[in-house]
């Protein structure tokens, strides 16, 4: 099952119904690690995720290969969840351009966008994906 999957049971809910807790979107990511990518967390990662589960600001600083991309997937989940918009920025649109594609086969074409010098795709998408230098301007 994929994370827009999840989110989309979430948004299958009831109206008026209260969203499920920071403690069950953090179990669900969870679950989603394990029995889709086959991975079991860091207790680096695990701490990250709980923080921004819970709505806190976080700064991870590991070395490389320790997760900190999944960290990010993690952050970009919880915020739509909660029917927030996240960013993702990279210096290269290369990088924009892999991201976005990484981004589109978790979360599903609807959710994610691009945005570079030369492209626009779902600009208003509540993941973006773009060059640092479009987000100053």
């Amino acid at each position: 099952m994929s994370l827009g999957a999840i989110l989309d049971e979430r948004e299958g809910s009831t109206p008026g119904e209260k969203g499920p807790s920071a403690d069950d979107l953090f179990a669900r990511f969870e679950a989603w690690v394990a029995d889709e990518q086959g991975l079991a967390l860091y207790p680096a990662q695990e701490e990250a995720l709980l923080g921004l589960a819970l709505g806190s600001n976080v700064i991870l600083a590991t070395p490389t290969g320790t997760g900190k991309s999944l960290v990010a997937q993690g952050a970009h989940f919880f915020a739509v969840a909660e029917g927030r918009r996240t960013v993702y920025t990279a210096p290269i649109k290369a990088l924009v351009s892999e991201k976005f594609f990484d981004l589109v086969a978790a979360f599903g074409a609807e959710r994610v966008g691009m945005v570079t010098g030369d492209t626009s795709i779902n600009p208003e998408a509540p993941i973006l994906c773009c060059t640092a230098e479009i987000l100053a301007n």
